[in-house]
């Protein structure tokens, strides 16, 4: 009797185990897709940036920044709020115009906030002198997600070479 009480114990220690198991596996299976599904709207935010970028378009890249957001440009002064994000991109779009691409290098989700990291290559048009020089930059976007949107909350930049 003491024998089959000791295996109905274990059975029954085993099977709660098992399901534990199963309904962490779906919970980590859960969280996974969470996470893809976050990241992918991110890259769709980041590649809708570069096209804001690669067409000059102040425009575009304003939806894209959150109210409060910070644009931190190398060698400039930083710009905090639509108002000024918005003036220091027309002074950057009536300076140059880019073609560059953006190389996403990680992406981390936290909740409503996220980073990504990522490079970008390709040419610049001075507009002063017609001259096109290469341009290759990395990068660091702090994303907040504002009413189920991903936006650019604080974004810095500086030349690799």
């Amino acid at each position: 009797m003491k024998n089959l009480f000791i295996s109905a114990a274990f059975v029954l220690a085993l099977a709660a185990c098992q399901n534990e198991t199963k309904n962490n596996s779906n919970n980590s299976t859960e969280i996974n897709m969470e996470q893809t599904t976050e990241k992918s709207a991110i890259e769709k935010l980041l590649f809708s940036y570069r096209n804001a970028l690669n067409t000059s378009d102040v425009n575009k890249v304003l939806p894209l920044y959150t109210n409060d957001g910070v644009f931190m440009p190398s060698n400039a002064p930083s710009a905090v709020g639509q108002e000024q994000i918005k003036t220091s991109y027309e002074f950057v779009f009536k300076t140059i115009q880019l073609k560059i691409e953006f190389f996403i290098d990680e992406i981390e989700v936290n909740g409503d906030f996220a980073f990504a990291r990522t490079t970008s290559k390709g040419t610049t048009l001075i507009h002063a002198n017609g001259q096109t020089v290469p341009e290759e930059n990395r990068e660091l976007f702090v994303l907040q997600k504002v009413e189920g949107l991903w936006k650019i909350s604080r974004y810095m930049f500086n030349k690799m070479k």
